[in-house]
Formats: C-alpha cells, structure tokens, sequence
C-alpha cells in the first residue's frame, strides 16, 4: 500500500469525532490542581479558584457534546460543596493518621498515603458522578486508579471516615455502599457477582455497614450481599451472602511445613 492509502484507511476507522483525548489530559490537569488548591499551603485558593472554574467551562464543553446539556452550570454548585468536601477529607485523613501506627502526622498522610489520595480523588468526582456529567468523574478517578493502583468507582457511596490501609490492589464497584467509620487492607474486592450490561443502573455491588474492617484480599461480591455492622472480615476471605452485625468472618487454609535440613 501506498502511504496515502494507508491514511486513508485509518481515517475511514477512526470514526468516534467525540474521541478526543486532551480531555483526559485536561481532566487530569484539573483533579492535580484541585487537590493542591484544597490542600497545599503555598497554593493561593481564590486565584485558584478562578483557574479551576476557567478549566471547568473548557472541559465542559469538550464532554457535553450532546444538545441540552449546559455542563457549564453545574460549576457553582459544585464549588458550594468544596468546603464539605474538605471536611470529609480531614476527617479521613485524621482517622487514618490516629489508627496507623505507622503515621507520623496528618502531613504525612496527606503527602504520601496512597489510600488518601484515591479517596481524595473519589471525592472530588463523586459528586460529578450525581450531577451527570460525562466522563469527567471516571477520569478522574482513573488518575488515581493509576497513580496507586486503586480503582473506586466515582458512583459508589462512601461514609465517612474511610480508611484504606496501603491500597494497592483495592477494587470498589459503582453500586458498592460502605457506611462510616469503615476500614480495608490491599487487595480487597467490593464487587459484582457477574458482568452483563443489562445489569446497568441495578444494585451490583455489596453494602458495607458501619464500623467494619476488612483485612487484605478478601472479595465480597453481589449487590444483594450486606455485611453487618461491627464484623470483621479476615484475608482471603469469598463472600457472595450477607454477614449479621457483630460477626467474624475468617478462611483458614491448609498451610504444610517441611523440615527440608534433614
């Protein structure tokens, strides 16, 4: 093939023209500069602000491409929120910092806990999630999926504080609930029993009650699946049934040691 057959041929498959990707990069750019401007000391919130709202309207206009859809108006309510955003932020930052013997400091915690900054960027998104606004929330989202290997859905609904200790590995689904005061290790898994599109907009994702802890790996699945208040649900744990309040819940498997100096 010649090289304007070629051109040709890719252009003829190249046929999303809402396909564009600096909305990622602007989405991007946003979530970095709204986490500094709620909480870097050296960065100024009112000509932030400002910023945010100039970069808001820029991606709004990249992502409602369908008619009637004024994304540009939902930035106002939005900022109204930021400061009980910030509050829930503290809080968790502040739980997290009082139950690890690990932290230092809030600083700390803020500065370099992975499972902060995803529930952080959750935050920020979810509430994009309920206004509807098109693919902004799950970039976002995604910008911490990638960055601490943490993937919570912006649609999920998430108490408060939340703690997720070391993070990596965590998979929290749309229709996930996890009431306050809630904590989990890496690995664990919030997830659906199975996938099939016709299951859109149906509850897929288990319930998590208040003041439950959940240790490395487990995987909790279904959107009928409830774990009650007060439990605690051991590693390696596989749950597709409801758990009563005030449970332990443990796997126990077959562990063999050899004496190999004989």
């Amino acid at each position: 093939m010649s090289q304007s057959e070629v051109i040709e041929k890719i252009k003829a498959q190249k046929k999303l023209p809402n396909l564009k990707f600096s909305i990622k990069e602007k989405t991007e750019a946003f979530t970095k500069n709204l986490f500094y401007t709620l909480f870097d000391e050296e960065t100024p919130v009112e000509e932030n602000i400002k910023k945010l709202g100039k970069d808001f309207e820029e991606l709004a206009d990249l992502v409602c491409w369908k008619p009637d859809t004024p994304c540009r108006d939902i930035w106002q309510d939005y900022l109204d929120m930021l400061p009980g955003i910030l509050k829930k932020l503290n809080k968790d930052a502040e739980a997290i910092s009082k139950n690890d013997p690990a932290a230092n400091s809030i600083e700390e915690v803020i500065l370099s806990y992975p499972g902060f900054f995803a529930i952080a960027i959750y935050r920020f998104s979810h509430e994009f999630y309920k206004f509807g606004l098109p693919l902004v929330p799950r970039l976002m989202t995604e910008c911490a999926h990638g960055l601490t290997g943490t993937d919570i859905n912006p649609g999920a609904q998430i108490g408060t504080p939340f703690f997720i200790d070391h993070a990596t590995g965590v998979v929290i689904g749309e229709t996930a609930v996890i009431e306050d005061n809630v904590k989990i290790y890496q690995g664990v898994t919030l997830g659906a029993l199975y996938v099939d599109r016709n299951l859109k907009n149906i509850k897929r994702h288990p319930t998590i009650e208040k003041n439950v802890t959940i240790y490395a790996n487990a995987t909790i699945l279904g959107g009928e699946t409830t774990i009650g208040a007060n439990s605690i649900i051991g590693g390696n744990v596989w749950l597709t049934a409801s758990v009563p309040k005030n449970s332990m819940v443990s796997h126990t498997p077959q562990i063999n040691i050899k004496n190999t100096s004989k």
